[in-house]
């Protein structure tokens, strides 16, 4: 389950198509031309999701068993929490890393990223390693983590608004600033949420790519960890469905920090633009739900036993390999590899190959259905007591749902009848014979 992989807007198409897509600056006769088409029915749609995501991620709070005492405004969390951000941005600046070039954008150029997010994950977790060792287990660290959790919550949402209204006003600044497609209505509540600015920096420092990856994906494996601690402390014991959703999703946050290079595909950093909406998800949405599982594990512990273990670590094996099985019979197709040649495809009227065979033939988004499965292992483990801990499969299932039928729409515009043929050839969307 990769990132970069579950954002790509068309999944089968061929290198050739790639190349041709790549923006041009004779493309444009306008840097940055007035949006026309919003999404999530504009003003309404963004005031209802910047009110409602955050009431949410309290309701899924205090939807499970709360910690006695916690506050929701806490000083000593916003410390932590801002310690954790700002930290991370040091280790961006004063690690070594490789430099990237981003794709080509509307006038022409490319930016440059630099790549060391793993190695900032490495330090966190040699520090962490470290902190066992001299604490003799007692790890305060991970102790003010679980303990404090709600205060982070509201740092991370209070942080989030903040950075919002900062990449806004900031992308007023410069005449020549790139402004996403998406984001130049002119309207400025739905522009902040959407954001206006595509690639909002200071210096080399890429605020969104940033975000992408880092404060918030590398702090859901620490309230993992916080979690799997805390049920040491209160059982004395960490149990087997705690280590089983640790570890499948410590597995998904490394292999972000592996290939960071390939998040520079992801429509979320090559289409749109960077404001609430994708503030709040990094820094908010992804580490405060995504850990429901391990929260709930900390205080309701479950025992599967070798035949439960057995049973889930099977669906994430055949979920995982399904995801990349597909996804690397895709990229082979793409760079014209001899191994899938016999695969069969349609050459549309844009000279762009369409595959209809393999797992491509199976399903148009096949890879999703090992997303799927993938994300149902990591709920599983929680056993049936409670809806709260599948939060993270259904909102999944949402996402992808939603996110197909964006693809639909714009491979329909782009091929028109070619697309048409392609869907009676390939019919179904996600899941073989069911959707």
């Amino acid at each position: 389950m990769v990132a970069d992989e579950i954002s790509e807007p068309l999944l089968n198409q061929s290198a050739q198509e790639t190349a041709q897509e790549t923006p041009a600056p004779a493309v444009e006769t306008e840097l940055n031309p007035k949006t026309t088409k919003v999404e999530f029915s504009g003003v309404p749609g963004a005031l209802g999701i910047t009110i409602g995501l955050p009431i949410l991620i309290y309701v899924l709070y205090y939807a499970l068993d709360a910690v006695p005492g916690t506050k929701v405004f806490d000083l000593c969390a916003l410390e932590g929490y801002l310690a954790w951000f700002f930290g991370l941005v040091g280790l961006f600046y004063i690690v070594p890393g490789s430099v990237v070039e981003g794709t080509v954008l509307r006038d022409g150029t490319r930016l440059k990223y630099k790549m060391n997010g793993l190695t900032s994950f490495l330090i966190v977790l040699a520090v962490l390693v470290a902190r066992v060792f001299i604490t003799r287990g007692e790890l305060p660290e991970l102790a003010f983590v679980a303990d404090h959790l709600l205060g982070l919550i509201t740092s991370s949402i209070g942080f989030s608004f903040l950075l919002a209204f900062f990449v806004y006003f900031k992308s007023f600044g410069n005449s020549k600033t790139i402004l996403a497609h998406g984001g130049n209505t002119g309207k400025p509540i739905f522009d902040w949420f959407i954001g206006r600015e595509l690639n909002p920096r200071i210096g080399m420092f890429d605020i969104k790519f940033f975000c992408e990856l880092r404060p918030g994906l590398f702090l859901w494996a620490i309230i993992n960890f916080a979690e799997a601690h805390l049920q040491y402390r209160k059982f004395g014991y960490v149990s087997d469905s705690m280590i089983l959703v640790t570890i499948f999703q410590f597995i998904y946050i490394i292999d972000s920090a592996v290939v960071e290079a390939k998040n520079l595909t992801m429509i979320d950093i090559t289409t749109d633009g960077f404001g609430f909406m994708l503030a709040f998800g990094d820094l908010a949405l992804v580490p405060f739900t995504y850990t429901l599982q391990a929260r709930y594990l900390a205080t309701n512990p479950v025992h599967l036993g070798w035949l439960g273990v057995a049973g889930i670590v099977a669906l994430k094996v055949i979920g995982y390999y399904i995801f990349r099985s597909s996804n690397s019979e895709k990229d082979a197709f793409r760079n014209g590899d001899p191994s899938v040649a016999h695969l069969k495809y349609i050459k549309t009227k844009s000279g762009s190959k369409l595959l209809i065979s393999g797992w491509w033939g199976v399903a148009r988004h096949i890879n999703y259905f090992g997303d799927w499965l993938m994300g149902l292992s990591w709920c599983l483990p929680t056993g049936f007591n409670t809806p709260i801990t599948y939060f993270y499969f259904l909102y999944f299932v949402i996402l992808l749902i939603h996110r197909e039928s964006r693809d639909d729409i714009k491979c329909s515009n782009k091929y028109g009848d070619d697309w048409k043929e392609y869907k009676r050839l390939v019919r179904w969307k996600i899941v073989p014979f069911v959707y």
